[in-house]
């Protein structure tokens, strides 16, 4: 399972909102592809639809789809978002991670 932190949930509210998505009833789609300085990368994008080999549940009223390969890469992450000065963006804090790169997007296991 993946855990959404409040300053994520938020954030993501109003990204969904922007691009004519609803958090309530839509998907925030989360998962990892081949590539980045580390190895594999996130991805995070916006769904109505989810798919036979999704996994789907709810994490601080946010609905999440993942497909089956990238949820054994992400089971205990926390999503969170990082705003400021020198925010990132949204932040995937992956346990299972044994290698980040310097910018948070890619890692290794």
């Amino acid at each position: 399972m993946i855990s959404v932190s409040e300053t994520a949930k938020s954030k993501l509210a109003q990204l969904m909102s922007e691009e004519g998505y609803a958090i309530d009833t839509d998907f925030v789609r989360v998962g990892v592809k081949s590539g980045g300085c580390s190895g594999l990368s996130y991805d995070l994008k916006f769904d109505r639809e989810s798919t036979d080999t999704d996994k789907i549940f709810e994490a601080n009223e946010v609905k999440i789809a993942v497909d089956k390969k990238s949820f054994l890469y992400l089971v205990g992450t926390t999503l969170e978002y990082s705003g400021g000065l020198n925010g990132k963006g949204f932040v995937f804090n992956n346990p299972n991670a044994q290698r980040t790169c310097g910018c948070g997007e890619s890692f290794s296991l």
